[in-house]
């Protein structure tokens, strides 16, 4: 089943066009990776699917509620004087409006368990400007994590992290797309640590020049 469609895409930043003709659709429990070169439009692409920019003409058809889709950007957080802890920062990700209690029995299950999972218990009490840049990324893919969406969309999450940390990260997410049939969106710089050979790959260069395995991909780019 069709969980996301984009059809005859096209967006564009201060009249010049980003993306053009984009055409592909994702089907739940996929792996897709977005790969390019800077400015060949992934965040764009990303961007747009989330409605965060607005595109010039075609559609973008979602076929999932949005409460089952969590989004993860590459620069989540910025304002390290922002006076929350980590726990706080990650139970917004389950943040609902005008239900009381404000949090449920299950939300802090919820909790304790993306704690584990992540390994972040202890430092989840700490303010989260005391945190290092791999800690609080942690925290906010928790923050993503923690409603157990359906589809998890992240634009180069992993960029500028240690590379223990980001090798671990990508394993959770082939963890969770295996496991819980996550459907996963990635723009990537970098596909050296995404070990899945079920990983489709979608080259892009405002256009898309490439869609298909990752095991072709490389072979391609060998």
């Amino acid at each position: 089943m069709s969980i996301l469609e984009v059809k005859n895409l096209q967006t564009s930043y201060n009249g010049h066009i980003a993306l053009e003709n984009i055409n592909f659709s994702i089907n739940e429990g996929e792996y897709v990776c977005l790969v390019g070169e800077n400015g060949s439009g992934k965040s764009t692409l990303i961007k747009t699917i989330v409605g965060l920019h607005k595109k010039d003409s075609g559609e973008v058809i979602l076929n999932e509620n949005l409460e089952n889709v969590s989004y993860l950007a590459q620069n989540n957080l910025t304002d390290l004087d922002f006076p929350a802890t980590a726990k706080e920062i990650i139970m917004t990700g389950v943040q609902r409006h005008r239900v009381l209690p404000f949090y449920t029995k299950k939300d802090y299950k919820d909790f304790e368990e993306i704690c584990n999972l992540l390994g972040i218990k202890d430092f989840v009490n700490k303010r989260i400007g005391d945190l290092s840049g791999g800690q609080r990324q942690r925290i906010m893919l928790a923050r993503a994590l923690i409603r157990k969406p359906k589809m998890l969309i992240l634009d180069e999450p992993f960029s500028g992290l240690d590379i223990n940390i980001t090798k671990e990260l990508y394993e959770l997410l082939a963890k969770l797309n295996v496991e819980n049939n996550m459907t996963i969106i990635m723009a990537t710089h970098d596909l050296d640590e995404v070990k899945q050979d079920n990983v489709r790959v979608i080259g892009l260069a405002k256009k898309i020049l490439f869609d298909g395995n990752i095991s072709k991909w490389r072979r391609g780019a060998d």
